[in-house]
Order: C-alpha cells, then sequence, then structure tokens
C-alpha cells in the first residue's frame, strides 16, 4: 500500500472555495447568505428574476462547434499548418519569392493554398454539420408553463432557469430539472441514461413527497418556491440542494434530479423546474472542446516527411558542394560565360557563397521529392469515405430510425482497429436484450432450446476437431463429424445435444418477445403434474413478485405489458406471464398477481 498522502486527486480551481468570489453574489432579500459553492438560488416558476443581476443565469443555448466566424481563419490555419508537410511547402513557397528560385512563384504557391484550402473547407463544411445538429437540438420544443395554469410549446434553446416544464414519453429532457411530480400517484419516472454513462438500464426517479399534488396544468397557476443548490459542477452521480416550498424546507438528492440528455421512459409524463441551463448542465460541464484530432496514419506520414526531408537535404547539400567547387576552379577557364562580369550566384571569387544560393535553388528544384498531391489525394478519400459512412444501410438502426453520423473524417482510417476492451459486462458487449431460455428448478433443469453461445461454441468445437482430424502428424482416437447447417452439428463421439429434457408435442406458438422457453412439462399448467410442484409453484411466485416494474394494460391484447428498469426484468415478467402467473398491478404497499393455475394447497398470502 502506498504511503498515506502520497495519491492525490485532481484540484479543480471550481470547488476551491477562495475562487468563490467569481459567482454571481446573492441579495439578502432573497434569504441568508450560502456558503461557497453553494450559491445558486432558482426562483421556481419566476425565470424573470434570473434574467438580471446577481443571477444573470445563462440561457440554454449549446454549441458543440470546434470554429466561429471570428475564429475559424486562425484556428483552421494552424490546424494546417500543425503538419509538416505543409510547413515545408510554405517555406519552399516563401523561397520560391527570391531570386534563386528555378521556378515562377506561381508554381510553388498555387498547390499549396490549394491543399491548404481544400483541408480548410473540409473542416468548414464538418464543422457547419455540427452547427446544424445543434441548432436542430436547440430548436425542439418543450411545453413550458406559460402562466395562469397554462402550458405552451417554446424552444429549448429559450429555456430559463426557473421555468416549470413538462416532459412527455421518450422525449429527452431540455435541462437539469427537479422533478415535481409524475403521471404515477407515486411520483416516480423512469429514465434512460445512455447518452450520459452507456447505460440501457431504466434509472428511477423519485418525486419529492410534498410536490405530488402538483400533477396537472392548473396545479401551476400559484406554485412558487425556491432552491438552494450547488453551482454547476460536472458529477452526474451527485446533487446538494434544498427546496423551500410553503414555509417549509424539504433536501434534495441525485434521485429528484433529471439530467439534460437523458429520455423519460415508460412513463407518460412529468413536471419539472429547471435547475442549470446550457453550457451550465452537468453534461456539457463534462463535455469538452471538440479537440484536433489526428490519426495514426498522418501521424507517421510526418515520421516519412522528415525522412524524405533529409534525403532532399542531403541531396541538395552534395549538389551544392560540387557547384561550388566547379564555380571555383572550372569557371574561371569558361571565358564564354565571363566570370569576371557575373552575380554573387555564379562568383568564382566567392565560391562558398554561390554554394549556399544553389543549396536553396536545389531544394526547391528537387522538392517534388516529397509529394504535394499525396495529401489532397488522402484528403478527397476521406470526404468520400465519410459520406459513404452516413449513407451505409448497414449502419441503419431501423428500431430508432437513426442511421451513421461522421462528425468528423480525420480518424476514418482508426475505425474496427479495437486493441483492449475492458468490461465489467457482457451488456456492454451485446445489444443488452434478454430472452428466458431455460430454467433450472430444485436441481430439475427445464428449457430444451440452445442459445447462441452454445451454438457459437458447437461451431467452434466443430472447426477445432476437423483441424485435429486433418493434421498428418497427430494420433487422434477421436472421430468427429460434423454438418455445418445453422448449428445442426452430428458427431459419433461428441455431440452437442441441444435437447437436455425431454420435450412433449411439437406444436409451435407464436413468437413472444423475451420469451424463447419450449417445454411442455411446465407449459399450460402441466407443471402440476410434476413431483416438484410446490417448489415449482413457488419459482413462478417469486418472478411475479421480485421486481420494481409497472403493469401496462395492452387493449388489443388484453394483457399486460412491462415497464421495467432492465430487460431481466422484463423476461422474468413476460416468463411467468407466459407460465400463468401475470403480474397485473401494484401498489405503495402491495403487488397483485393472477394466477391462472392456483394451487388450493398453496394459496398467495
Amino acid at each position: 500500500m502506498a504511503p498515506e498522502g502520497r495519491k492525490r486527486g485532481k484540484i479543480r480551481w471550481s470547488k476551491l472555495y477562495t475562487f468563490s468570489c467569481i459567482r454571481p453574489s446573492v441579495l439578502e432579500s432573497d434569504g441568508p447568505l450560502p456558503s461557497p459553492g453553494f450559491s445558486r438560488v432558482v426562483h421556481c416558476n419566476r425565470s424573470q428574476m434570473h434574467k438580471k443581476k446577481p443571477f444573470k443565469y445563462p440561457n440554454n443555448y449549446i454549441s458543440t462547434t470546434k470554429y466561429n466566424a471570428l475564429t475559424f481563419l486562425p484556428k483552421a490555419t494552424f490546424e494546417q499548418f500543425r503538419r509538416v508537410a505543409n510547413l515545408y511547402f510554405l517555406l519552399a513557397a516563401a523561397l520560391s519569392l527570391t531570386p534563386v528560385t528555378p521556378f515562377s512563384a506561381v508554381s510553388m504557391i498555387a498547390p499549396l493554398v490549394f491543399v491548404v484550402g481544400l483541408s480548410m473547407l473540409k473542416e468548414a463544411l464538418e464543422d457547419w454539420r455540427r452547427f446544424m445538429q445543434d441548432m436542430k437540438v436547440n430548436s425542439r420544443k418543450v411545453s413550458v408553463h406559460t402562466g395562469e395554469g397554462k402550458f405552451g410549446n417554446k424552444s429549448w434553446q429559450n429555456l430559463r432557469v426557473g421555468d416549470v416544464v413538462k416532459v412527455e414519453k421518450d422525449q429527452f429532457f431540455p435541462a437539469d430539472l427537479l422533478l415535481l411530480s409524475s403521471s404515477y400517484e407515486d411520483g416516480i419516472c423512469y429514465v434512460e441514461t445512455m447518452n450520459l454513462d452507456g447505460e440501457t438500464n431504466l434509472k428511477v426517479k423519485r418525486a419529492l413527497e410534498t410536490t405530488l399534488p402538483l400533477d396537472n396544468d392548473a396545479a401551476f397557476a400559484d406554485f412558487t418556491a425556491t432552491i438552494r443548490c450547488e453551482d454547476p459542477n460536472p458529477n452526474l452521480y451527485t446533487f446538494v440542494g434544498n427546496l423551500e416550498y410553503e414555509q417549509q424546507v424539504f433536501p434534495i438528492d441525485p434521485s429528484q434530479v433529471l439530467l439534460r440528455d437523458s429520455k423519460l421512459r415508460n412513463t407518460q409524463y412529468v413536471y419539472g423546474v429547471v435547475i442549470f441551463t446550457g453550457h451550465d448542465s452537468k453534461v456539457m460541464q463534462n463535455a469538452t472542446r471538440s479537440p484536433s484530432k489526428r490519426s495514426t496514419i498522418e501521424k507517421k506520414m510526418d515520421y516519412i516527411i522528415y525522412l524524405l526531408f533529409t534525403v532532399l537535404v542531403l541531396i541538395s547539400l552534395i549538389s551544392s558542394i560540387g557547384f561550388a567547387v566547379k564555380t571555383k576552379f572550372l569557371m574561371p577557364k569558361w571565358w564564354y560565360l565571363q566570370p569576371d562580369n557575373t552575380t554573387n550566384l555564379y562568383d568564382p571569387k566567392n565560391a562558398s557563397l554561390s554554394g549556399v544560393f544553389h543549396l536553396v535553388t536545389a531544394l526547391i528544384l528537387y522538392g517534388y521529392l516529397i509529394p504535394i498531391s499525396l495529401y489532397v489525394s488522402i484528403e478527397i478519400v476521406k470526404v468520400l469515405q465519410a459520406t459513404f459512412i452516413n449513407q451505409d444501410l448497414q449502419m441503419y438502426d431501423e428500431e430508432t430510425g437513426n442511421t451513421a453520423q461522421a462528425r468528423t473524417s480525420n480518424l476514418n482510417e482508426e475505425l474496427g482497429q479495437v486493441d483492449t476492451i475492458l468490461s465489467d459486462k457482457t451488456g456492454t458487449l451485446t445489444c443488452n436484450q434478454m430472452d428466458f431460455l431455460k430454467c433450472s428448478i430444485a436441481g430439475v433443469s427445464y428449457g430444451v432450446g440452445s442459445s447462441e453461445v452454445e451454438i457459437a461454441a458447437a461451431k467452434h468445437m466443430a472447426v477445432d476437431h476437423n483441424r485435429q482430424k486433418a493434421d498428418p502428424a497427430g494420433n487422434h482416437d477421436i472421430h468427429y463429424s460434423s454438418e455445418n447447417d445453422e448449428g445442426n452439428l452430428h458427431s459419433p463421439e461428441i455431440e452437442l445435444e441441444p435437447m437436455t429434457t425431454p420435450r412433449f408435442g411439437n406444436g409451435k406458438k407464436p413468437s413472444i418477445k423475451g420469451f424463447s422457453f419450449e417445454d411442455d412439462r411446465l407449459m399450460n399448467g402441466n407443471w402440476l403434474n410434476e413431483a416438484n410442484a410446490n417448489s415449482i409453484l413457488l419459482f413462478f411466485r417469486i418472478l411475479a413478485l421480485c421486481h420494481t416494474a409497472i403493469p401496462e394494460l395492452n387493449p388489443e391484447t388484453g394483457s399486460f405489458n412491462y415497464e421495467a428498469e432492465s430487460p431481466d426484468e422484463g423476461a422474468f415478467l413476460v416468463a411467468a406471464r407466459e407460465f400463468g402467473f401475470e403480474f397485473c398491478k401494484r401498489t405503495q404497499t402491495s403487488v397483485f398477481v393472477r394466477e391462472r393455475y392456483p394451487s388450493p394447497a398453496h394459496p398467495i398470502e
């Protein structure tokens, strides 16, 4: 173990109380002065108070672009001349303006302007696309309380701190909100935070009990409250604050805060009051400026340019030395060149200076050793690749209707180059979709299907044994034969048995999402005839009772659909329903299950 004090966390200036003086102060009329780092004051349903000092909180407009109208030219130019080749061509273009150049200045400057201009145009186009995506987000509509218990649509970018908003099912939260109430009586709602932490499992948020009566539009006609909370910070999982409502103070914790860019799921609607907007929101506090990304190939090309430039200088140096020697010793004999009446470029009396001038000339003359057209080709290829990625049908998600979006083409060649995967669970690597396929009750295995993992393992075993069979150097006693047809493998000695338990009946039922179980011993009430019926009954009741899901009646089928935190819970509840134990209602203190095949000896208590 390292000695105490050796490990220290990174200090954030925003967390030091010494620098809290830069935060907006609060008037004494608004209540007692808060502690440093705890200076946020939100007047609920009175957003106009936050447009002026001492508050002056920012609006909800966000921008993720790399450039703007003022910074584009200097920043983009700097980005282009980070490339070694462009620096060389800039030097060559500058030397082409001198008398020692063997070419016209246009022939050196024009290619450089073309390459740099093309790259800057690509950067501008990609940043324009980011700008349009930002405008699309900023222009989203949300229902906001406009006064007298009436709600109207307003753009996200026009939201202010203190606004009361109504967010409906499958909509994103436009800002960081304090949850006031929801469509459920107990004030809970389900939130998907995949855009924040990559988790597809739903999180449960719960409103304060004191704000539960605010469950309709008219209830906000006279609603006023004050929130005193922490200043904007990037911590997604912590929140410290108080709600002052009806002359009482209630503590606020992270379970009452709805973060921007998370989505409302499995809940018809929620009411909330805006706490943090725009770049003050926690997700934007965690966002970084669009970095200048360079691919591995581009970095490697810089080293190649270094090598080629070294070769170029070596060739030019040898050429200039030879020129200086010939100028000093041979040129005086060439009377037709008039050696006594010449410039410094060909002066036999000062051959060293003539050699230096010739070195510059040679660097320009042999400069085509470094291909400027290579960068042009690469830029064009990257733009075309980004276009193909955006239009690739195999990258289209039919469920969400989203296509792949190449926000930058600088790293196209890095795609698919996975070196190491560090994962805490398989859900990170899969679609996180659960199917009830098999179960084990009192030591007895039920279910006759084979999972995709088992089928893949069988195929892998078939390949390995076929290789062993084909190896002439080894003596193998195992004879293995396989038929590679959708995982149907057969072998005299080694065989994957898809039927782990006997099955009765061959009739197939319609497929049910989340339920792929097949075994007639448990279906249609046949489990009552099993020797361990008591254990099976307990197993089914546990499936139907131990969860946090909410039932929703499907008017088309008459059965219940379940809004669960995770796919696991959903699959268990669907399985319990198919086995005859249908979860149908939940209250604060009770859970109701409808049993299709009740056991007289074991009634529900």
